[in-house]
């Protein structure tokens, strides 16, 4: 099922509707626009804390020495940089995202950084992933599944390609559990953010629907649920920062 809004054949885009063929163009001219400065994006959404978020993330991931790992949305390589130490030298890291614009400075910033060796790099779409089944130890997407189009398509195809017993993390900007932050954090997404974007960027349009694209993205509760219905087992998250992200978890059986 896709993110319906309510009329047939639309989706959100941000706060906008539009028609569900055209989110995937939509998204992709945001990330080609924000490529080269995702970690400017990245600090100014976070308030410098996604460093943080994903080393937490990584650390307290299912994987050992030799695994074979699935990166979805991983064009910075943030995250396959981090799980590089935990698999070793016998492991294996795909990184896989929609965006190739996204996908090449993650690849230039991963050679920069001498991590060629083990690394693969595949432009694919999170909701039909060209990969047989039961090919992953550990699959993961890291503040890519709200701009994702059909994500209960994108959720069944992590299980399908997941080895029995394999575990799926998500990474992503939540619900603010605390009421008295909340206006806080409402002043910084939609006031701040897209000032932020105009100054350093010259691009307030993209962070602004980067925000308005967090507030539609399904609560803590809402997610799980969606695990739940595509297969997983084992469902369950856990707030970070009062819930600004949370890490939801699944297996497969």
């Amino acid at each position: 099922m896709s993110e319906s809004t309510g009329k047939p054949g639309t989706t959100h885009f941000g706060f906008r509707d539009v028609p569900v063929a055209e989110k995937q163009k939509l998204v992709g001219e945001v990330f080609s626009s924000v490529a080269g400065n995702y970690d400017l994006m990245n600090d100014a959404m976070s308030l410098g804390i996604h460093r943080l978020w994903k080393r937490y993330f990584v650390a307290t991931a299912q994987v050992r020495k030799g695994d074979r790992v699935l990166d979805l949305a991983g064009g910075t390589g943030d995250i396959a940089a981090l799980l590089k130490e935990r698999v070793g030298e016998a492991g294996e890291l795909v990184l896989g995202d929609i965006n190739g614009e996204m996908l090449r400075v993650g690849r230039d910033r991963m050679t920069d950084r001498g991590n060629v060796r083990g690394f693969e790099y595949v432009q694919c779409n999170a909701e039909s992933l060209p990969f047989p089944d039961a090919s992953f130890d550990l699959v993961t997407i890291a503040f890519g599944l709200r701009n994702v189009t059909d994500k209960d398509a994108a959720l069944r195809e992590m299980l399908r390609v997941l080895r029995p017993g394999g575990q799926a993390r998500v990474l992503e900007f939540s619900e603010v559990q605390a009421e008295w932050f909340r206006p806080i954090y409402d002043f910084h997404s939609f006031k701040v953010l897209p000032k932020l974007g105009k100054l350093f960027a010259g691009d307030s349009d993209s962070y602004q629907y980067l925000a308005e694209s967090i507030r539609k993205h399904p609560p803590q509760a809402e997610l799980k649920a969606m695990m739940e219905a595509a297969g997983f087992a084992r469902c369950d998250y856990r707030n970070l920062s009062a819930g600004i992200v949370a890490i939801h978890t699944g297996y497969k059986a």
